[in-house]
């Protein structure tokens, strides 16, 4: 099968190399899917330049987010048949419930192979079926930015109808963001450099209910500023750099709720079909790039210039 090569962390972009690679085939309880499309995130522009957070493994087969078709299915595989449209889930081994500590270990395109290639074995419990009115295109642009939206809205903050946003920049996971909002009834502020000011409460008198921190060092502090009394902060990302100075006072003084998290599991991931299904919604898709030019999409994602997500199509 044809596939991307990473050699190493922070090689570059332009050390990605297309190889010839075995077809895979399912252990037990595994099923093996011959991939449509592939989608970026901003993780994967760290790993090529060396500045994400976790360790990856060498001669990587990159990128978390895939969806395509069940072609064959190993011993014990109950939960998908063959021929159904599916998405791999970006952690393969968390099915609900706690995160296992070692929950890393098995994120694809990081701790694992990941989805950019013409097929790829992946874990009964580790993919989740496609909302019948979505393109396998549209599918593959879920499993990282839209289950981490999902995570840090829903099961994080816990939003109810009539409460309040704020949403950062034109990315994956803020317009991911913006249409979940929309589709439950929350209210949304979106903050975008040049765009708005962070000076919320003059619209919002006692603050935002909720923030989906992607900015990092240059905008923590000032979402502090910008949360209620008790407001919660889900730090997801650090697009301008990690934060790593927190001054403990700002905490204390808006009795704020900080909480990182890692995208999701399977049962999140099920949980966000389900609402879209029900809902009709569609993610946003920026520009596809064909599979041999999968470098310019990197090269797209690090301009800046993308609003919403970028797809590469494997098939």
């Amino acid at each position: 099968m044809r596939a991307y090569q990473l050699p190493k962390g922070g090689a570059g972009i332009d050390a990605l190399v297309q190889v010839e690679r075995p077809d895979p085939k399912p252990a037990y309880r595994q099923v093996v899917v011959k991939v449509k499309a592939c989608s970026l995130n901003f993780r994967d522009l760290g790993i090529v330049r060396g500045t994400y957070r976790m360790p990856v493994r060498e001669n990587l087969i990159p990128l978390s987010d895939g969806a395509g078709e069940v072609i064959e299915i190993g011993p014990g595989a109950t939960r998908v048949k063959v021929g159904d449209r599916v998405a791999g889930c970006f952690f393969q081994r968390w099915a609900g419930g706690e995160a296992p500590a070692d929950v890393h270990a098995s994120a694809l395109g990081g701790g694992i192979d990941g989805m950019l290639a013409e097929y790829a074995v992946l874990e009964e419990d580790g993919v989740v079926k496609i909302p019948a009115h979505l393109s396998l295109e549209e599918g593959a642009t879920l499993p990282c930015a839209g289950v981490t939206v999902w995570n840090a809205m829903m099961e994080h903050a816990k939003l109810i109808a009539g409460q309040t946003v704020l949403l950062q920049g034109t990315g994956g996971v803020s317009i991911f963001g913006l249409q979940l909002a929309r589709m439950m009834g929350i209210q949304v502020e979106c903050q975008s450099a040049g765009m708005r000011t962070w000076r919320l409460h003059r619209s919002h008198r006692h603050g935002v209910d909720h923030i989906v921190e992607v900015g990092g060092a240059a905008t923590l502090a000032r979402s502090f500023g910008a949360i209620r009394v008790g407001g919660k902060i889900t730090m997801i990302g650090g697009l301008s750099g990690p934060a790593t100075e927190l001054n403990p006072g700002l905490i204390f003084a808006r009795r704020a709720n900080v909480q990182g998290i890692s995208v999701g599991s399977m049962q999140m991931f099920e949980a966000l079909g389900r609402a879209m299904a029900a809902s009709g919604i569609k993610p946003v898709i920026d520009k596809m790039f064909p599979f041999d030019e999968a470098r310019a999409g990197y090269q797209h994602m690090a301009s800046g210039a993308h609003f919403g997500k970028i797809v590469i199509r494997v098939a």
